[in-house]
């Protein structure tokens, strides 16, 4: 089969080469399509694709149509918003994800985001202390429970919430339940946010909610920009001059934002959450594993297009 590695944003050499000797191994053919710019290039470099490994590149349904041979596209990562399901599924491809090969490097960073805006972006004003803090995690997948177990490593206490969970599983995953989010905003000093980008989610933090924090809290985004309401965001940071929002997936409004609140917002210059040499491996290298599963054993184990 052939299989096409087409990033924008490429994977580390060693992840290149691990995918590559995996689908070798098993027979497949592999071309590597890097740093391209519009999608009209992604369009025709499809065109003879059997098996399709990306990361943060769009595949809309142009691209499902110029690719009559697809059979399979795997994101790299744990959002798969970037591509477009139904489109797939009405041409009859498997779209996967590749579910917590990247949480340790989001953890890690959603947690130095917290100490960074405590220690007041590093620079020689008094900061404060993480420790002793409450977060509040909503949604306590793989990303949140690793971010629950290293803040409370650092002496937080730790609550969250998640509508697939129920509050013993929680519980046994080391954070107190919390019974709503209203509840989980108004007692947290932090909120560190893991929800995928879906018509439910998109634009549900906004005013009403981030306004419940309480005196001094911070906001910390390592998930997607559009489940925040920017224009609610920049509300409560104007009415709150207390509150902080730091994020990995910069708001559009994020250069007004920062004129207006200087150092209360920070967003990194790109999102940099799986950015570690390691994310970059695991995620390529179960790619490429479910690829060779798929063509051998029909395994459709992460699929997400059901």
């Amino acid at each position: 089969m052939k299989v096409l590695l087409a990033t924008q944003k490429p994977f580390a050499a060693a992840a290149v080469k691990g995918i590559r000797d995996i689908l070798e191994a098993a027979g497949h053919e592999m071309s590597v399509f890097e740093k391209y710019e519009q999608a009209s290039e992604l369009e025709a470099a499809v065109a003879d694709a059997e098996a399709l490994i990306i990361r943060s590149d769009k595949v809309t349904a142009a691209v499902l149509d110029a690719a009559p041979k697809l059979k399979i596209v795997v994101r790299a990562g744990a959002g798969y918003d970037n591509v477009d399901l139904a489109a797939a599924t009405a041409h009859g491809v498997v779209v996967m994800n590749t579910p917590g090969q990247n949480a340790n490097a989001v953890a890690e960073l959603a947690v130095a985001m917290m100490i960074f805006m405590a220690r007041t972006q590093f620079t020689p004003a008094t900061g404060s202390e993480i420790q002793g803090k409450t977060l509040g995690i909503q949604a306590f997948g793989n990303v949140g429970r690793l971010v629950g177990a290293k803040a409370k490593a650092l002496g937080m206490n730790v609550k969250a919430i998640d509508p697939f969970l129920s509050a013993d599983q929680i519980a046994a995953g080391g954070a107190e339940p919390e019974t709503s989010l209203e509840s989980l905003y108004a007692s947290s000093d932090y909120v560190s946010i893991h929800i995928p980008a879906t018509p439910e989610t998109i634009g549900s933090i906004g005013y009403e909610l981030i306004s419940k924090m309480p005196k001094g809290a911070t906001l910390v985004n390592t998930a997607r920009k559009e489940v925040v309401d920017e224009a609610g965001l920049e509300k409560v940071l104007e009415a709150r001059p207390d509150l902080k929002y730091v994020t990995d997936v910069a708001p559009d409004n994020y250069a007004a934002l920062r004129e207006k609140f200087g150092m209360r917002v920070f967003a990194t210059p790109k999102k940099m959450g799986a950015q570690t040499a390691e994310a970059n491996i695991n995620a390529g290298l179960a790619a490429a594993r479910q690829i060779v599963s798929f063509f051998e054993t029909g395994c459709v184990k992460f699929q997400v297009n059901k």
